[in-house]
């Protein structure tokens, strides 16, 4: 089973709201950035935009689950760790747990589909990406 893959945000006075943590629209962002740099991670340094203008595949979202555990704020790290969970016919899920200092801030389930991103048309997982991600699918 593989590690989880780790990345790391490094939060700021920009993110942050009146109340001094960071604004509930920040939260998916730090994960989505994190799901990013997984993909970048695994293909070569490809992300989202590669896949999408180089390679013709979307990955649209079409569901996103959080649960806030604890503040995040400027004063430490945010460390996400990200794993795909479940590798559908046509889509992929993904894992994002947050922590800072130690302690669980978020954690969430992010689920794509995978689309022929000039006809935003509903494809299966293409062969090569499957070949990469069905090693690294862990539950929970």
């Amino acid at each position: 089973m593989a590690e989880p893959f780790t990345h790391e945000i490094r939060v700021t006075w920009g993110d942050c709201d009146p109340a001094r943590i960071a604004y509930t629209a920040r939260l998916p962002w730090f994960a989505l950035d994190a799901i990013n740099a997984w993909w970048e991670a695994h293909l070569g340094g490809d992300g989202w935009y590669q896949l999408e203008l180089d390679h013709n595949i979307g990955t649209p979202f079409v569901h996103l689950s959080m649960d806030f555990r604890a503040p995040v704020t400027p004063r430490h790290r945010l460390i996400c760790e990200v794993w795909p969970t479940r590798l559908g016919e046509r889509s992929i899920t993904f894992a994002v747990h947050a922590t800072q200092n130690d302690v669980l801030c978020f954690e969430g389930t992010f689920t794509c589909v995978f689309v022929i991103a000039n006809q935003f048309k509903s494809q299966p997982a293409p062969p090569h990406l499957r070949q990469i991600i069905a090693p690294m699918v862990r539950e929970g």
